[in-house]
């Protein structure tokens, strides 16, 4: 046993070593990312911070009215929403929520191409899911730390660490749907002399609609999961006072944004739940 801990292999010297030669080769890609990335959450922050919180809140409702034609959750949100008013925590919410939108358009944006190439390509699958396995099982501390070297403090390095852990949920829900696609459908396509692409945009898609939107919520969730880490690397938002509250020992403090936390996670899950109108 002492022979095999001496002679350990350099798993961390070999990841160092990857995060220096990227450091020094790669660093205009970051720098394109980071700009992109910074666009995005600044385009949402406008759409939330803009208006006075009342008229966001009020098309929020509408927008719950809307989508699952109940006014019990219309209610049930202006409730919520007024208590995070209430609370004081209306920036630092909006703050968490352009996060989780934008983690949530870079993760479909990337995830569901990659879901549909995989279920086009059972070998690759075979090759990535163990990665998949890895992205989703590794301590999310751990990616932290490239993403303060790649992109320094703030809003960003929280928003691609929280891709990297998310972004495995749509891609295995892309694919399921995907390759679960009836046979039948398929053939049917084919009979009628469609093209790969007509079978993928009239056939595939339509039929994996209920997984790649289940992916969706799993994205938004996942992502809502991730705020008080994000805290840590200087990312804006709910994780903030949660941050604060552990490291001056405030019950108050903590409990608040706890408690604000938890209300935005239940209105985005009744808001998202798919095939349920309440």
């Amino acid at each position: 046993m002492e022979w095999l801990e001496e002679n350990k292999l350099p798993v961390g010297k070999w990841s160092k070593a990857v995060v220096d030669w990227l450091t020094d080769n790669a660093q205009f890609v970051f720098t394109a990312v980071e700009i992109v990335l910074e666009q995005v959450i600044a385009a949402i922050l406008f759409i939330f911070q803009t208006p006075p919180a009342f008229v966001v809140i009020a098309l929020i409702c509408l927008l719950a009215w809307y989508a699952k034609r109940s006014i019990w959750l219309a209610a049930a949100t202006a409730v919520g929403l007024l208590f995070i008013v209430n609370q004081g925590y209306w920036e630092e919410t909006t703050e968490t929520l352009t996060l989780v939108l934008a983690a949530a358009i870079v993760c479909m944006a990337i995830g569901v191409p990659i879901g549909i190439f995989l279920a086009h390509h059972p070998k690759a699958y075979s090759f990535a899911r163990p990665v998949l396995d890895l992205m989703q099982t590794l301590p999310t501390f751990v990616y932290l730390i490239p993403a303060i070297i790649f992109f320094g403090l703030g809003m960003v390095p929280g928003l691609v660490a929280t891709v990297i852990f998310v972004i495995p949920a749509p891609i295995r829900l892309t694919q399921l749907g995907i390759s679960s696609t009836p046979t039948a459908m398929v053939e049917a396509g084919k009979a009628f002399g469609a093209s790969s692409q007509q079978l993928l945009w009239k056939v595939e898609l339509p039929s994996a609609l209920p997984q790649i939107m289940a992916g969706l919520t799993q994205t938004i969730m996942l992502s809502l999961s991730m705020v008080v880490i994000a805290a840590l690397v200087g990312a804006d938002g709910l994780g903030v006072p949660i941050v604060r509250a552990l490291n001056t020992v405030n019950t108050a403090l903590g409990f608040e944004a706890g408690f604000v936390i938890v209300v935005v996670a239940i209105l985005l899950d009744r808001l998202l739940r798919v095939g349920e109108s309440n």
